[in-house]
């Protein structure tokens, strides 16, 4: 198990928000280019990292998890 600072936490909480606001940014476009295809690909992936840890306290995965959905 993963022992965080709670300012850790916040700081991984808000770099996994970081990668929603593009996946959703990405996703809202008409098409993608090969660049932006992989660039969903990445985020998709760190937040299925994210998600999956176990130091998460009162933090909302509900965005998190929708924007996996989204992008993959």
């Amino acid at each position: 198990m993963e022992t965080l600072t709670a300012e850790q936490i916040a700081q991984n909480y808000s770099a996994a928000l970081d990668s929603v606001t593009l996946i959703t940014e990405l996703m809202a476009l008409d098409s993608r280019d090969a660049d932006q295809t992989a660039t969903v690909s990445r985020n998709v992936e760190h937040l299925e990292l994210m998600v999956a840890k176990d130091y998460w306290t009162t933090e909302d995965l509900a965005p998190l998890n929708a924007a996996i959905t989204a992008g993959s």
